[in-house]
Formats: structure tokens, sequence, C-alpha cells
């Protein structure tokens, strides 16, 4: 800053050296101001605001955590789509079976007709056998459980945080766990079947329990008989009242997956606009900003011009 007399010497001239200072530090804004509206970010580096920077880093990592997380509940509903749906076929078919257990159990049909229920009831047994095994997703076979029995527990990561976690058991439906539950034996479906609940001798229906092996099939004798197929008729009941848990169990975590999506979406919208207040340029501010930096830029330039002529007036105590 120029003091009084700093203008009648010559050697240095503070005033020109005092408007370089001004001009350099209005040319450094007014860089600074075209960054932000070129990259459309107020804060391009630590250095602009180093607490602010840091704040819009975290919160730009949970948005991108949430954002995964979101596609993750998104392919998590398409894991239990495809589950429900062969729910879906797999309790069509107990519907059917039961249909045709029916019938054979009207003692109109001789044995020759039981033998073709029989027939069909043993391939719609294996059809469930075969939905079972091609109901797969990422190499994972949904509805087989753990080695064919049991459950498959999927845990799903709904959230940017370790804990923000869905875990759903998809229970095997294969016609074992259907019908012989956790018996790896066999179990007889028909009126012969003894107090114990194991194989009667001369038992009409069975079927083998599930095993790491196998999925369990029915086996129907051509004594069957209409008692037979009417003490079936009770575990096919039992069989779509536990298909029935499963789609309802589905359908809860299905729920509870709709959710999460909702709230992960609201969660995106509230940091992604946290972070915009700190890090994005306000463009309406920074014109402004920009056009009184402009003028600033054009006054110091003027300003230098004339503080360089200055010392000119110097050469009147000189007589010249």
């Amino acid at each position: 800053m120029a003091s009084f007399g700093d203008l009648n010497r010559v050697n240095t001239n503070v005033q020109s050296l005092d408007a370089q200072l001004s001009l350099n530090r209005v040319n450094r804004d007014l860089a600074d101001s075209r960054m932000r509206m070129s990259t459309g970010l107020k804060i391009n580096k630590a250095e602009d605001n180093a607490a602010g920077y840091s704040i819009a880093t975290k919160l730009n990592s949970r948005v991108v955590g949430l954002e995964q997380a979101l596609s993750n509940v998104g392919d998590a509903k398409s894991v239990l789509d495809i589950t429900e749906s062969s729910f879906d076929t797999i309790m069509d078919s107990l519907i059917e079976i039961k249909g045709l257990a029916t019938q054979a159990a009207n003692d109109t049909l001789g044995d020759t007709e039981r033998g073709y229920i029989s027939a069909q009831i043993e391939s719609m047994g294996d059809n469930i056998n075969q939905i079972a095994n091609q109901t797969v997703y990422m190499d994972y076979e949904l509805l087989n459980g753990a080695d064919n029995s049991g459950s498959l527990t999927l845990t799903f990561q709904v959230g940017e945080r370790a804990q923000d976690v869905i875990s759903v058991d998809v229970s095997a439906v294969n016609v074992g766990e259907l019908f012989a539950g956790n018996t790896t034996g066999t179990v007889n479906l028909g009126a012969t079947s003894t107090a114990g609940g194991g194989t009667a001798a001369g038992a009409a229906i069975t079927v083998t329990g599930a095993t790491a092996g196998t999925q369990g099939a029915f086996s129907f004798s051509s004594t069957a008989t209409a008692s037979d197929y009417r003490a079936f008729i009770d575990n096919i009941d039992s069989a779509i009242d536990t298909m029935s848990s499963h789609v309802n169990n589905i359908g809860i975590a299905q729920s509870s997956l709709t959710v999460r999506e909702e709230t992960l979406s609201e969660s995106i919208s509230a940091n992604s606009s946290a972070k915009s207040r700190i890090l994005d340029t306000d463009f309406a501010k920074e014109q402004s900003e920009s056009v009184k930096l402009q003028i600033l830029q054009q006054t110091a330039t003027s300003a230098l011009s004339q503080a360089n002529m200055g010392p000119q007036s110097v050469l009147g105590f000189l007589g010249q």
C-alpha cells in the first residue's frame, strides 16, 4: 500500500507494485471462478475448502454404496421372482396331483385305471424334481436347499454398511422334502402305514426322502386301492400347505426388499442433495462473481497503467 511521499521516488514504483498485487489477486480469483464454471464444482481441490472437501468425499462414498445396494436389491428381487415363479409351477403340479388322487380314490375305477393314474403322478413327481433342479441363479440351485434338503440361506447386502443385510431361507421343494420331510428313508403314504409313520409291509404308496444324492420319488404298487389314495390325499394337502407357507415367506421377503428399495432411493436423493450443496457450483452466483471480477480486472489493469506513468511526473522537479 503506497504511503505519503511514495510518489516522489522513482527507483521503486510502490504504486505500480500495489496495482500489480491487486491485478494478480483478481486474475487468480477470475481463474478460480472460470475453473468452477468449467467443472461445475465449487470445490475442485482440498485447498478450496478442506472441511467441505472431506465431508463431500464421505457423502459421495455413501452415495456410491447406496446406489450399489439399490442395484443389489433389484438383483435380490429377481432371485425371489424366479423362486416364486417355480413355486407357483410346483403348486399347480400338486393341485393336479390332488385331482388325480381324488379320481383314483373313487371305487368306480379298477386297478388298471389306477395304474394309469399312478404312472401320471410319478411322472409329475419327476417334473417337480426337475423344476427344483432347473431353478438356478448364478450357480445356486435355489429349490434344492443344502444337499437336496432343508433350505438355502441367501444373504442380500441391501445397504452401504456391513450390518445392512436381509437373509432369506429358500426351502427345498423336491418330492422328498414335500412328502417325507426330514426323513431320509422310505415313508408310506397309503392307508397301511404303521403308527410310527414308517413303511408297513405291503405299503401301496410310498415316497423316499431327499438325501445328499437324491431328491426323493413316489412309488405306487399295482395293489394300491381307493383307501390308499384317500390316505394319499391327506399327504398332498399337507404338501400344498407347506408350499403355501413357502410362498408366504417369499412374499414377506419381497415386501421387505420393496420397502428397502424405497428407503434406499430416498437416502440416495437426500445424500446427493447434501453433497451437491457442498460441492456443486451455483452458476447464477458464479456468473455474477465472474462479471464483477472481469470489471475489476479491467480497472486494475488501468490502474497499473496509470501507476507506471507516475514516475514521469517527477521529471518536473528536474526542470524537464
